[in-house]
């Protein structure tokens, strides 16, 4: 058996959480990776959302008035740590203030700063976007052992995967972009 290549950078990709990952916080997750590199790792969780807030009642929160036809953004649980943070994962075509904003690819850019919200809530922020609360990180080595682990799946990712599809949508599609049928996965082993 060959084993994956694991100085691959993997910045701008998708993990999708195998059915035998045992961490429950990333069961069925499917995380959009901001950052891969041999020193850590950053990502953001995108198909957990928080239903308990919605993006105008975070507007109102943060006193930020929104005007005109400004989007609802989708807020998700974006990880475990740093929870009371947020991250707005969106299209390129936004430029952050400063050197407040990661520019993961071509397609992808990630903000956390209150003024990409303003932008926002104000008609001028990027054409597609989600907020996330929280991020997944990882220290040096420690993702790679659990791709190793088989713990997540690689794919590439897509704005139309990343933003336009139903959140209870993304893991399956994430594993069919991959020729993998959901429904042929199992946690368990088998044994013929």
């Amino acid at each position: 058996m060959t084993m994956p290549d694991l100085s691959v950078d993997l910045t701008g990709k998708l993990l999708i959480a195998m059915p035998g990952l045992e961490d429950p916080r990333f069961a069925g997750a499917v995380v959009f990776l901001c950052v891969h590199s041999p020193s850590n790792s950053m990502g953001l969780i995108i198909n957990k959302p928080m239903d308990e807030i919605t993006f105008a009642e975070m507007m109102e929160q943060l006193e930020i008035a929104k005007r005109g036809t400004a989007p609802e953004l989708p807020i998700c649980y974006g990880g475990p740590v740093e929870l009371r943070r947020g991250f707005v994962l969106h299209t390129s075509d936004y430029r952050a203030r400063g050197e407040e904003g990661i520019r993961v690819d071509h397609r992808f850019s990630m903000t956390g700063t209150l003024d990409i919200l303003e932008d926002i809530a104000a008609a001028r922020g990027p054409r597609r976007a989600l907020l996330a609360l929280g991020y997944a990180g990882w220290g040096a080595g420690q993702l790679d052992d659990e791709i190793q682990r088989n713990d997540w799946l690689t794919a590439d990712a897509t704005p139309e995967l990343v933003f336009d599809m139903a959140m209870d949508r993304k893991w399956d599609a994430g594993l069919e972009s991959l020729g993998i049928n959901p429904l042929m996965l199992s946690s368990e082993a088998g044994h013929a």
